[in-house]
């Protein structure tokens, strides 16, 4: 388990900016009924989620046009039962973090694992929510 000190500071990065902190599988279950859009970032201490993952996220969220309902995120290697209940809602995709996930109507409508976050820089990964929020918001 990461440090409280440590997760907190990349926490807030999102939550600040309206994403709701989700530290149980209850908490994971309840957002993922919500009627709409759910944007779902799995939060992690990796360089790549700092470096383009919440910046990618957080510029697609400010900027579309479209946008998705509901912000949510959890921190793997931290809230673990949250982390193993939004995987469940992603198989058959193996675990990944970071990684992001757009839920329509409680349904997984688009995907970025951390092989796609990986080497692309914030700008990338903003344009290809963005277009997923075109398509699904």
């Amino acid at each position: 388990m990461y440090p409280e000190q440590i997760v907190i500071p990349m926490k807030e990065e999102l939550t600040e900016n309206g994403f709701i902190d989700l530290a149980t599988a209850e908490a994971v279950e309840n957002a993922l009924k919500e009627t709409g859009t759910t944007l779902f970032v799995i939060n992690s201490v990796c360089g790549c989620s700092a470096g383009t993952a919440r910046p990618g996220t957080l510029m697609a969220v400010e900027t579309s046009a479209k946008k998705p309902d509901h912000l949510a995120t959890s921190f793997a290697g931290f809230d673990f039962d949250a982390v193993n209940k939004v995987r469940e809602h992603l198989l058959p995709y193996p675990p990944s973090s970071p990684s992001i996930a757009l839920f329509k109507d409680g349904n997984l409508v688009h995907f970025l694992e951390r092989h796609n976050i990986e080497g692309a820089s914030a700008e990338m990964i903003s344009n290809n929510l963005t277009a997923a929020f075109e398509a699904y918001c």
